[in-house]
Parts: structure tokens; C-alpha cells; sequence
């Protein structure tokens, strides 16, 4: 990835919005774009933060810095891969702050990842469901479950200003990865859609920049994938195929690192499929259905 660090500053604080400040921790890469940005709800009184990001020292004393003398009344983790939940702890023993949000998953699997991998120590204090809100001094954080590029993925909205963290789940630079056993494309594609009927006004992703129009993005984000199966029904029709042989021809001029991530959202998108019976799957080869 191609990109001009000073444009991207780490360990600064960025005002967003009056409750809503990002710092980026400095840890750019193919799935985490100009890296993990954390977000700082609230005022001087109290306030939340949001995915704390990877255990690195630097970024955690920027996040602190970015507090200041409020008080943290909540660790949030959209979800639990490494790039954003293992802050979390040293977080919570610096500032005696509980870790609220995401359920704990850790997958075991022998698959190659082309994303990172989960956090084992992630433990939270309390674990939030959909609709759950946790207060602050003059804020409040709903909790809006949206399983699909990980089971345990929450979205978490501000209803005082319209703001929503969408982790992984929405991102204006990339789509989300959806990674088998755990990624579920049914899951996701219906996650989507329950966005798609919210009103929120603004997207703060954990990567990327902030989505003003998140609807018509939402709208565009679900015809995408809608073409992708399409995509995977057409080659099908002219005779089985493995993932392998599939993902050159649907990924032109794909960055080689990126390979695996595309392998694994078309077999999400095959696993649907096959679910739904309109594909057949024998070992690694999948075919039309009848």
C-alpha cells in the first residue's frame, strides 16, 4: 500500500465532531489501510474509547493523551481481531476503565488468515447486545449488532449526534473481509441491510475516512457483493471451478497480497450459495447445482 505517512499522523488527537476526537495508531498495512484509528467520545468530564487498537506503547500514551484529565467510563471493541481489542487491557490497568462492547471469539482453525487474527486475551467486563446502551456525561453509545465479517461484530452509535463506529463492518476505502468459519456473507449481507434502515447521519470506520452519505454507500456496498455472486453464478455456468481458478478472473489487477482475502470472501459468498442450493461443492471444486 501506497501512501503518505504525513498526511496520516499518529498519537495526534483529530476533533471529528464536538464529542467525537481519532487518534491513529501507527500501523498501516494491506487490511488495515493507514491503520487502526481510535476514537474518543465524550467531553471533559467523561469519556468513552472506541477499538484502543494493537498493545503498542506509543498509541496507548496517545490515547491518553487525547483523554486527558476526563475520566474513562468505557474500553469499547467493535470486535476482537488484533488490530483492534488488545489495547484494551492496558488500558483498563492504567486507568481502572471497565472493557465494555464485543463478546470474546477466538477460532481455532488450521485455514490460512489474510486478516489478522483474534485476540486471545480479550476479556470484557460486560458484553453488549443489540440495543444495549452504556451513558455518559452528556452522551450514550448503542450497541447495533452486526455480525458478518466477524460473529461477534457490534457497531456503536452516539444517539445524542448521529455518529456511528462501524469497526470493519463499513469502510469507504474497502469492502469488509468475510472469512469462513467465522465470516458469514448471510450474516453480513443482513447486517447491512439493517443499516441501510437506520438514520444515522455520519460513519466513523476503524479504518479509512468518515462516510457523510452512508446510505448511498450502504446501498452501493450491497449491490457490490450482489455482483460478486453474480460473478461466481456466470463463471459456474461454464463449468466447475475451484476458488483458485476463480478469483484471477473476478479480481483483476488484484495486489497479490490481497489474494487470500479475496479467496476467502468468494468462499463466503460460495457458502451462501451452497446453503441456499443454487451451488454444489465436491472437495475444493464447486459447480452449478443439478
Amino acid at each position: 500500500m501506497d501512501f503518505d505517512p504525513s498526511k496520516y499522523p499518529t498519537g495526534l488527537c483529530e476533533q471529528m465532531e464536538p464529542l467525537v476526537g481519532r487518534v491513529l495508531a501507527g500501523n498501516p498495512s494491506p487490511y488495515t489501510y493507514t491503520g487502526t484509528q481510535t476514537y474518543i467520545v465524550g467531553n471533559k468530564s467523561d469519556r468513552a474509547v472506541i477499538d484502543p487498537g494493537p498493545a503498542n506503547e506509543t498509541h496507548i500514551e496517545a490515547i491518553l493523551a487525547a483523554v486527558g484529565d476526563a475520566r474513562i467510563s468505557a474500553i469499547m471493541c467493535t470486535h476482537t481481531h488484533r488490530d483492534h481489542s488488545p489495547a484494551a487491557a492496558p488500558l483498563a490497568a492504567r486507568t481502572g476503565a471497565p472493557i465494555i462492547g464485543c463478546a470474546p471469539l477466538v477460532i481455532e482453525t488450521d485455514a490460512p488468515r489474510a486478516d489478522e487474527s483474534f485476540d486471545k486475551n480479550y476479556k470484557p467486563d460486560r458484553i453488549l447486545v443489540d440495543g444495549e446502551t452504556v451513558p455518559g456525561d452528556g452522551w450514550t453509545i448503542e450497541a447495533v449488532a452486526t455480525p458478518g465479517h466477524t460473529s461477534n461484530h457490534l457497531c456503536l452509535a452516539v444517539q445524542e449526534s448521529g455518529a456511528l463506529f462501524t469497526g470493519d463492518h463499513v469502510m469507504a476505502w474497502s469492502t469488509s473481509v468475510i472469512m469462513p468459519p467465522d465470516g458469514n456473507m448471510a450474516d453480513y449481507m443482513a447486517s447491512l441491510q439493517k443499516l441501510y434502515e437506520r438514520e444515522d447521519k455520519i460513519y466513523y470506520p476503524a479504518h479509512g475516512k468518515k462516510v457523510t452519505n452512508p446510505r448511498q454507500l450502504v446501498r452501493g456496498m450491497m449491490g457490490h457483493r450482489k455482483q460478486r455472486e453474480r460473478q461466481i453464478l456466470k463463471l459456474l455456468e461454464t463449468g466447475p471451478a475451484a476458488i483458485t481458478e476463480m478469483v484471477p478472473q473476478m479480481y483483476k489487477g488484484l495486489d497479490p497480497r490481497l489474494t487470500g482475502a479475496a479467496g476467502q470472501s468468494v468462499r463466503a459468498h460460495l457458502i451462501d450459495l451452497l446453503d441456499r442450493g443454487l451451488v454444489a461443492q465436491s472437495g475444493e471444486v464447486w459447480s452449478m447445482d443439478g
